[in-house]
């Protein structure tokens, strides 16, 4: 058997029921903390304990080339996925302002870049193939270097971990992010397709009809939601479906970020429905597709902000409303603590 069809253990259903209960005695009318207090009971669910915490957050960039890049479907050059790894690598990026702000083990994993990355300790330089093919052409991977890839991402959930977040870089993954939502849900380009990295009218047309080309000629293949993820992915969009199996194995839930980051949790749920009970959506992304990704996830995000930058950026950016979450439901006093008068007692 693969290693990701292998079982995923369940919530725990008593911890869940325990932490419900303290929610009912904390001095606060029921659900008036609203979506806080269902989150604190999902994070006792998944940690097994009545009184859950956040202090072991891995975040994780997944980095990658696309072949697809040469039918001009991104605003900016292929040479920006080294700049940005570099830039991660510094501390410049978004997702590193946000990992070092929430003191999380961040680290950024390239699978596979045209250009060098160079010597840099935050980064893990694994170079699995340059870059994908371009699947207008062929297949983005072979199965080696798909199985390989998804392996890396495994590999990248650390045991012990409380919380795992991941992102990705990779100019012209939001082409191929709509190719696998539009192969995987039965979308046409019009609805997975949008403005990326931020190309004008004339580009948006090209990226749709790019799609539309890939799917010609890989839909009639793409019978497995795996032979999908290796006509139509990336590299790190393999690494991730990886992380998300492997976590939820391992009992890590896993914040989803935005479109790139959600294409690669459809995939991990179709390979293993199981996965799913692990996964917590963190915003909507800004990209037209997202919304059908998260339909067919049944997924309510927590943020709508209107953002599209990727990088694990909104998923780091909930971080302290988990937070928030877990402390109020651990710190906060009960009725009887208080001593409050709770519903329907005598003061």
């Amino acid at each position: 058997m693969p290693w990701w069809l292998e079982p995923v253990p369940e919530p725990c259903e008593r911890s869940q029921k325990l932490a419900q209960q303290r929610q009912q005695q904390l001095t606060k009318p029921a659900g008036s903390l609203g979506r806080l207090e269902d989150l604190a009971i999902q994070f006792a669910a998944w940690q097994g304990r009545e009184l859950p915490g956040l202090e072991q957050i891995a975040i994780r960039v997944f980095a990658g080339d696309h072949g697809v890049v040469a039918e001009g479907v991104s605003a900016y050059p292929q040479a920006v996925t080294v700049e940005m790894i570099r830039n991660f690598a510094r501390g410049g990026a978004a997702i590193a302002v946000l990992a070092r702000e929430q003191g999380s083990d961040f680290a950024v994993v390239n699978l596979g870049t045209v250009a060098e990355v160079g010597d840099y300790p935050a980064v893990v330089d694994l170079q699995l193939a340059a870059s994908t093919a371009n699947f207008c052409r062929e297949a983005a991977m072979d199965d080696a270097t798909l199985e390989a890839a998804m392996a890396v991402g495994a590999a990248q959930v650390a045991e012990g971990s409380q919380l795992f977040i991941g992102g990705e870089m990779g100019i012209g993954n939001t082409t191929v992010a709509a190719a696998l939502t539009s192969a995987l849900l039965d979308v046409s380009p019009e609805q997975s397709v949008g403005r990326g990295t931020g190309v004008d009218d004339a580009g948006l047309v090209r990226k749709r009809t790019v799609v539309e080309r890939a799917l010609g000629l890989h839909l009639p293949h793409c019978t497995t939601p795996l032979e999908t993820l290796r006509r139509l992915g990336g590299l790190e969009i393999a690494a991730l479906t990886g992380a998300y199996i492997a976590a939820a194995q391992r009992g890590i839930p896993s914040v989803v970020d935005g479109y790139i980051c959600g294409a690669a949790a459809l995939v991990a749920c179709r390979l293993n429905s199981a996965v799913r009970d692990w996964l917590l959506f963190s915003h909507r992304s800004a990209e037209p597709g997202h919304r059908h990704l998260l339909a067919a996830l049944e997924a309510e995000p927590l943020l709508d902000f209107g953002m599209r930058l990727g990088e694990g950026s909104g998923a780091a950016l909930c971080l302290p409303l988990l937070r928030a979450a877990c402390t109020l439901h651990c710190d906060m006093a009960t009725f009887a603590e208080a001593a409050v008068s709770g519903p329907g007692q005598e003061g």
